[in-house]
């Protein structure tokens, strides 16, 4: 693996260095909404100090039914990421599904994202290490932490060594999902950088009538509680009007929440990160 820390353009995540935040809405929706939400981030990092990487997704594939909002497709999502690049100066993860969606995205954002669900698809996980860019590996909600070693490995095997790995809940029966906290220091024990996802671990799957639910009061607990095992960032879709979003919006959290929550658990990150 690559010695911690990991550049996603400028934002740093890894040992050593501040807690560094993920964020954005869930699937992107117009134009306006995200370049909203992006110049937004930019002043609530720029007010509390913290580094912040955009992430929205131009294709949510894993969808329950058939008229859930997948997204605008790769085409039009990845036009509007490269304007939040250009107006905003963030630096920008999106999703990946398929070997040709690597090569298409990795020209135009600063790291790849790998889904939960298709963490152990081994020729995507190899034509997005083959890019070059950071790969975020989220770790399947059937997967244990120890086991993402291997996972990791298949894209330091195709020659690339910049591997963060994400928590976001564990299966626990049907409709719900559980969090152990060991996962953060055992994931940084195989050499990678890990990642807190506090928003998909609040997740109900499917259980809110064919789409998922989700308990977004719980966030800034499960967020505080990473920062203390030690996290080396959080990833947190946050919406202007979560209830209005076309995907995820029973789990994200509130943009006008955000800078309070991000308040709680730079706090935290503080006093663990310095000693």
């Amino acid at each position: 693996m690559a010695e911690n820390p990991i550049a996603i353009g400028g934002v740093e995540i890894g040992r050593g260095r501040p807690l560094a935040l993920i964020a954005g809405p869930c699937a992107l929706e117009s134009e306006e909404m995200v370049l909203d939400v992006a110049k937004a981030l930019v002043g609530i990092g720029e007010q509390l100090g913290v580094d912040i990487v955009f992430k929205s997704s131009y294709l949510k594939d894993n969808r329950m039914s058939p008229g859930s909002y997948a997204g605008p497709g790769l085409d039009e999502g990845l036009a509007m990421l490269s304007r939040v690049k250009e107006e905003t100066g963030l630096a920008v993860i999106t999703d990946i599904h398929t070997v040709e969606e690597a090569r298409r995205a990795a020209d135009v954002v600063d790291a790849l994202q790998i889904p939960a669900f298709l963490c152990r698809q081994t020729r995507l996980l190899e034509a997005a290490a083959r890019t070059g860019k950071p790969l975020n590996i989220k770790k399947g909600q059937f997967m244990a932490p120890e086991d993402m070693g291997r996972i990791a490995a298949k894209a330091v095997a195709a020659g690339n060594p910049k591997v963060l790995l994400t928590e976001r809940g564990a299966s626990f029966g049907y409709h719900n999902l559980v969090v152990d906290m060991r996962a953060v220091p055992i994931m940084q024990g195989l050499g990678c950088p890990v990642v807190f996802d506090a928003t998909h671990s609040v997740q109900l799957p499917g259980a809110a009538g064919g789409v998922s639910g989700g308990q977004p009061e719980f966030v800034p607990v499960l967020a505080k509680a990473a920062c203390a095992a030690g996290c080396d960032a959080l990833f947190i879709e946050t919406h202007p009007d979560p209830p209005s979003a076309l995907s995820d919006g029973q789990s994200m959290l509130s943009l006008a929440e955000l800078p309070k929550v991000l308040e709680e658990v730079l706090a935290v990150a503080r006093v663990v990160r310095t000693g």
